[in-house]
């Protein structure tokens, strides 16, 4: 996933240079299989990556205000409860510091993020119910095969892109399951 968003951040942004993972380390180190898939992507396309840690929404704004004094510098938002609590704040700044951002969930976008991409969270919640319905039906969780995402959308904003002053290219655009106008 990393490796995906560093190359949809650079499609929109081709001027990146540097790219920042914003994350909650107190949330776990789920970020390092992120950070893995990223530098090689990273390295190929001459992108510096550092993670940017975020403990709690007072830090929010000051990191962002100084991720936006980096020259050609993008943000990679990454998943975590933390962090998607606050993810309104998150688009906000990231707009008013002009920093083009790319989200894990295609609701971020819908929100006024730059873009997103990830699993689609309505197919999770199905697929959810079916495994909820094999349980009350008797079945042992135990029993159940372990299932991984199967379901992935990528949401591109025109308006955000055009407030950055970027252009989507029409290749990301016509992969793009969702764009808003």
């Amino acid at each position: 996933m990393g490796a995906k968003w560093l190359e949809i951040l650079k499609e929109i942004a081709p001027r990146t240079a540097q790219v920042s993972l914003m994350l909650n380390p107190d949330a776990g180190s789920y970020y390092v299989e992120y950070l893995h898939s990223l530098e090689v992507v990273a390295l190929r396309q001459s992108v510096q990556a550092t993670l940017t840690p975020v403990h709690n929404s007072n830090e929010l704004e000051g990191v962002i205000a100084a991720l936006s004094h980096e020259r050609d510098g993008g943000l990679i938002v990454l998943p975590s409860a933390p962090i998607t609590a606050n993810i309104g704040a998150i688009i906000e700044s990231t707009a008013r510091h002009r920093v083009p951002t790319v989200y894990p969930f295609g609701s971020h976008a819908r929100q006024g993020g730059l873009a997103a991409y990830g699993v689609e969270l309505k197919d999770l919640f199905r697929r959810a119910a079916v495994y909820l319905d094999r349980v009350l039906k008797g079945q042992k969780p135990a029993d159940l095969p372990v299932q991984a995402p199967t379901k992935y959308e990528l949401v591109t904003n025109l308006k955000t892109a055009n407030a950055l002053g970027l252009i989507v290219p029409p290749s990301l655009l016509a992969r793009a399951d969702e764009v808003i106008e």
